[in-house]
């Protein structure tokens, strides 16, 4: 049940996200073959998630972020982005950014704390880990550090489970199937770093 008022959640929002995709793309002018060479994803998975049948992981929308000159933050929650800073990115503990993202498991909580740094190779999140896993797992290009902060986690990666608890750390390629869910009596919270190669300038 918890599934699939989850997804009736998620409608809108996906909706959203791919209305602000395909209008950045028109506004710059550029057909789904240039989003493509651009971003390095096809033209037929653009332009399923321009349709809203393609349900888009967090680093998918990342890439088309960059890809279009847009702060990803402010692709996925419409938001205008904030002031950005060069050299130097201090966000303080109240200044993480909550988002939302299609594909999340139900409940999960992304809290982003390097919106605010232009000309990024990494993007960094708090995660607080749901107890389900996400209606499937992730893939997507690059390498990604996980830190279990707190909780206890289950952590699937490729065929294998893996059971973490506070101090673990995992770094692992990310273009194979993954995805986390809590299993203690509170819910886990994981920082993630990843790093895509399409980000750099």
């Amino acid at each position: 049940m918890s599934q699939i008022k989850n997804k009736k959640k998620e409608q809108p929002l996906e909706k959203a996200i791919a209305k602000r995709i395909r209008a950045k793309r028109l506004e710059n002018g550029w057909t789904l073959d240039q989003l493509a060479k651009t971003t390095g994803l096809s033209k037929g998975y653009l332009s399923q998630i321009e349709n809203n049948d393609k349900t888009p992981t967090i680093a998918t929308l990342t890439k088309i972020a960059f890809g279009l000159g847009l702060n990803a933050v402010a692709l996925m929650t419409g938001e205008e982005p904030r002031p950005k800073q060069e050299k130097f990115c201090l966000i303080r503990s109240g200044e993480r950014q909550a988002i939302t993202h299609p594909g999340a498991a139900p409940d999960s909580i992304y809290e982003s704390f390097s919106f605010n740094k232009s000309n990024r190779i990494m993007d960094s999140y708090i995660v607080t880990v749901s107890k389900e896993f996400g209606p499937k797992p992730l893939m997507h290009e690059g390498q990604e550090v996980a830190f279990v902060l707190e909780g206890k986690s289950e952590f699937y990666y490729d065929g294998q489970t893996y059971i973490l608890e506070a101090g673990d750390a995992m770094y692992f390629d990310s273009d194979r199937p993954h995805m986390t869910r809590s299993i203690g009596k509170k819910l886990a919270k994981v920082l993630v770093v990843f790093c895509n190669p399409i980000h750099r300038e």
